[in-house]
């Protein structure tokens, strides 16, 4: 008779072991839980984005606004700029070292000294003399005058930023008919107030505007009379080295002589 085996020790019948069976645990295991941190936004950086990008619009609007200005205060020609009056003085006119009686005040044209005022926006704190001065308006130049008595703070500033470019001068004119007077060769305005929108008007258009002075591209610079300008009451530095204008004519619209 063959003898009953008996199973071995901590098998089962199956040949397999059943360890932990004892403690009521099996199948698989679960993965240890892990907290999940989202990514914290870069708040500090989108407020500076958010804040450029308001600076760049608010330039831009800024920017646009007075492009739009500047174009709605633009004239195509002289007759548009309300109050202009307009003269007749020739080109080529004489050059004298003696003074001028001019008919218009300040001066718009005529004989004038063969030394020119710098014409290089400067800003003259002194009443410059007139015959220099209308030698600038001969190449191209606009002169704003003033009344020092009534044009002061910012509107004397007003009038410097005006004057501050190429092609523009400013002075003072003592006892003149009015607050502030513009002058480039052959026409003139006179207005009130530093903010009359009609300033900017006749400075833009007349600057170097090759069509209303006598000599295209002459030159506005003289250093010398910005370190030393001559006013009114001085003579003539009879200054033959600076007479590069045209021939000269006879005298159109004014009188040499005593002032």
């Amino acid at each position: 008779m063959a003898k009953d085996r008996k199973p071995e020790p901590g098998r089962t019948r199956g040949g397999a072991s059943r360890a932990g069976a004892a403690g009521g645990k099996g199948g698989r295991t679960r993965p240890p839980v892990t907290n999940v941190v989202a990514p914290q936004r870069p708040w500090g950086l989108i407020a500076a984005a958010v804040a450029v990008l308001v600076f760049a619009a608010a330039v831009l609007t800024y920017a646009v606004l007075q492009v739009n200005e500047a174009e709605s205060n633009r004239v195509d020609s002289a007759d548009e700029i309300e109050g202009l009056q307009t003269f007749d003085y020739a080109a080529g006119q004489q050059h004298v070292t003696t003074p001028v009686t001019y008919e218009q005040s300040p001066p718009v044209g005529g004989p004038h000294d063969g030394e020119w005022a710098d014409c290089t926006g400067t800003v003259y704190d002194v009443q410059i003399r007139l015959e220099n001065a209308v030698h600038g308006l001969e190449h191209g130049a606009v002169w704003i005058t003033y009344d020092p008595e009534v044009v002061t703070g910012d509107a004397l500033q007003t009038l410097t930023d005006v004057a501050s470019e190429s092609g523009r001068m400013l002075s003072p004119n003592p006892g003149q008919d009015s607050p502030i007077s513009l002058q480039s060769w052959n026409h003139q305005l006179k207005v009130d107030s530093a903010d009359d929108p009609r300033i900017a008007q006749f400075a833009d258009f007349f600057t170097y505007n090759q069509e209303f002075y006598p000599e295209p591209g002459a030159s506005c610079e003289n250093p010398q009379f910005i370190s030393d300008p001559l006013t009114v009451g001085d003579s003539s530095r009879g200054a033959a080295s600076m007479t590069t204008d045209s021939p000269t004519t006879p005298t159109a619209g004014a009188e040499t002589g005593a002032p």
